[in-house]
């Protein structure tokens, strides 16, 4: 059992992954004595990829997100993350309520070590990559819930960090709002060149973000089976492709709830 941290390749050798998760599995103490929650997963993510981990409630996703992220160790297997810590985003926005939306930020460029007296334009910069310019001095309540979530996104990407872990983000807010951040969540994407490991429930949302969609079976979490998403970028939840592909992985998905509720 190993959580790993190392330096990125030299000129010229094999390009690392941004995360590599190997023979990964993880067990939690319960009444009924240890349940296996994850079972031998093993996953690269690459460099400037963006996976979508799909699965029915329960199956481990969220999990597999912690163990990625440093907060948790499996209880067998190994993850490295090669770019050093991931930044992770969770389904609530998690702002200091006390603090305007730049100050979160500028909180966040404190911890990773930035200047104090570079730390106002960084955050304005990463406000206006989020199409949130001028809202610096705004406090949490006088933000709708999309730009709340704009903000942890701003906050996360403060961290610098080479791979993004996305844990639900989008999952409480109204259609047309998470429509949208789809759309600057990809733009993002494409303009920084990130890694991002996205966990969801909805198959829609997985095919319209991902390079990639990877499916866990019922508990325990296992690899099902993964899609290459062959759709050109932009794409619309609405597009024929998206829905023809979303129609695969739905039937693959109610195949493991079916199976996990004949245990």
């Amino acid at each position: 059992m190993a959580i790993t941290t190392t330096r990125a390749a030299e000129p010229g050798a094999a390009i690392t992954p941004a995360a590599r998760i190997e023979h990964v599995s993880k067990s939690f103490a319960g009444p009924a004595g240890r349940q296996q929650v994850l079972d031998d997963i093993t996953l690269d993510v690459g460099r400037g990829e963006f996976v979508t981990l799909l699965g029915a409630s329960g199956c481990g996703k969220s999990t597999l997100l912690n163990l990625v992220a440093g907060l948790d160790r499996p209880t067998s297997g190994s993850i490295a993350t090669p770019g050093g810590r991931p930044a992770l985003m969770f389904q609530e926005h998690a702002l200091l309520p006390w603090l305007t939306a730049g100050r979160n930020i500028e909180l966040a460029l404190k911890l990773r070590g930035v200047a104090k007296s570079e730390r106002r334009a960084e955050a304005e910069r990463l406000l206006d990559l989020v199409r949130l310019g001028g809202a610096h001095r705004k406090r949490v309540h006088e933000l709708s819930g999309g730009m709340r979530q704009r903000v942890a996104m701003a906050r996360a990407l403060a961290q610098d960090s080479e791979l993004l872990l996305m844990d639900e983000p989008f999952a409480a807010l109204d259609a047309i709002t998470r429509d949208v951040l789809h759309d600057e969540l990809t733009r993002i994407w494409s303009e920084t060149g990130l890694s991002v490991l996205f966990v969801t429930h909805n198959v829609r949302e997985a095919v319209r973000l991902a390079q990639r969609v990877v499916l866990l079976s019922s508990r325990p979490g296992r690899v099902a089976r993964e899609w290459t998403v062959g759709i050109d970028q932009p794409r619309r939840i609405e597009d024929a492709a998206v829905a023809e592909l979303s129609v695969e992985i739905t039937e693959e998905l109610r195949g493991e709830i079916r199976r996990h509720g004949q245990h």
